[in-house]
């Protein structure tokens, strides 16, 4: 696991000018990005890094012996190496190569879910998951009878613990993400791994925004599957990795069928290639996995720990000396009544002409009791403010979140009579 530490305190303007797209201005005004939860700006390393593979080394990856293509195999199985490092994992032979978390989890519910599980069986996950950590779960219960169950959280965000032992009994898999992106939550794993062994199933980590913000470390973890993107820590888009126990690839059938993932082809068959090339089939996103590479090293310039540093609560609202263990704000009754105080203190941006309610979207009325996302990745709820901000050069996004479909995420509020339209 790279956490360097820094030797200087990191000076974050000067960071900042690591991003071309910050010197622009928007409405006249100098360009905040407060959407990283949803994908992060690209710093001129990562650029640059994909610039000179196109320019200079750019051919197909393992299937030439000329000079270009033992270049650009070179560059990319170099990446996979950055990347197996970035999560502590010993062998890079571990790291699957995909277009992102997304496709990491579903390569797991179809490759290994539906060789491994029957029906009767049970997938356990929580309230706090990514559409990416639900839908393909429902996807295998609805073919195979698969169960699945569900970790409730307590009234400050956090997951419920009290009944893991019932939820678990007779489950294969509990898939849980380290850092939601819903709340902000960070979820203690080690004391999930070790319940989920002694209940005989696995664990997956969904780790897309843990990985950005904090060293991750698949062995002190505990964690039988890990997925991340690059595209959330200054890399590219179209490029993922899943990373798994070697054991497990080995004997997991190939998710996708053609192209590198396979050894030989017959007419009455074929024999996949080993792995992780089983797992890549077709011509793999070359650019991008050397893009997330650059992003690797970028982070690593900077230190996790000093990351971490900066991502905590600044200025005279911040407890000296307590460290929470949220990424997010906190949620619950107190939250709640300061962010009512602070919207009496600023009244609302007054908003554009046209309908009062939108469906799917509530841009007024009493605070609902949700913390805002992690890195401030958007949902609708409070779309004026987004307005607002828009017009000032901060790019909020103002769309439907990948977590606010559940009706868990939206309870209504005590004392808010108005009919909330649902999306």
């Amino acid at each position: 696991m790279a956490v360097p530490a820094s030797a200087v305190p990191i000076d974050w303007a000067a960071v900042k000018g690591d991003f071309p797209v910050l010197e622009r201005t928007v409405n006249g005004h100098r360009l905040v990005f407060l959407d990283s939860a949803a994908s992060s700006q690209k710093p001129r390393a990562v650029l640059a890094a994909m610039d000179d593979l196109y320019e200079h080394h750019y051919a197909n990856i393992h299937r030439g012996v000329y000079r270009l293509a033992e270049e650009a195999t070179a560059a990319y199985e170099a990446s996979r190496a950055k990347a197996a490092r970035l999560i502590g994992a010993s062998d890079p032979r571990e790291v699957v190569f995909t277009r992102n978390t997304t496709e990491a989890i579903n390569l797991v519910a179809y490759s290994w879910a539906r060789q491994n599980l029957q029906p009767g069986d049970a997938v356990v996950t929580t309230l706090l998951e990514h559409h990416a950590n639900i839908v393909p779960w429902h996807m295998l219960a609805a073919e195979r009878g698969v169960e699945v169950r569900w970790i409730p959280l307590t009234p400050d965000g956090h997951l419920d613990l009290r009944n893991l032992d019932r939820l678990l009994d007779g489950a294969k898999l509990l898939t849980v993400a380290q850092v939601s992106n819903v709340l902000g939550t960070i979820t203690d794993l080690p004391p999930l791994a070790e319940a989920a062994h002694a209940a005989g199933a696995l664990l997956l980590v969904d780790a897309a925004q843990s990985v950005p913000h904090m060293g991750v470390d698949v062995g002190a973890i505990g964690c039988d599957f890990l997925a991340y993107s690059a595209h959330k820590m200054c890399g590219p888009t179209g490029v993922g990795v899943l990373w798994a126990r070697g054991e497990l690839l080995d004997a997991m059938p190939p998710f996708l069928g053609g192209g590198e993932m396979i050894a030989d082809v017959r007419l009455d068959g074929f024999t996949p290639n080993e792995v992780p090339h089983k797992f890549e089939a077709g011509t793999m996103p070359i650019a991008e996995a050397i893009g997330l590479g650059a992003a690797v090293d970028y982070l690593d310039t900077l230190g996790f720990e000093a990351i971490r540093e900066h991502d905590r609560p600044q200025g005279p609202g911040r407890r000296s000396g307590r460290q929470g263990p949220r990424l997010g704000p906190a949620v619950g009754r107190r939250a709640r009544r300061r962010r009512q105080l602070r919207t009496r203190r600023h009244p609302r941006p007054r908003r554009e002409p046209g309908p009062r309610r939108a469906r799917g979207v509530r841009a007024g009325g009493p605070p609902l009791r949700q913390a805002p996302h992690a890195g401030a990745g958007g949902c609708g709820h409070g779309a004026g403010v987004v307005l607002h901000l828009q017009r000032r050069g901060r790019r909020r996004r103002a769309g439907g979140c990948a977590g606010c479909g559940p009706e868990v995420f939206r309870p209504p509020v005590k004392g808010d009579r108005r009919r909330r339209e649902d999306g």
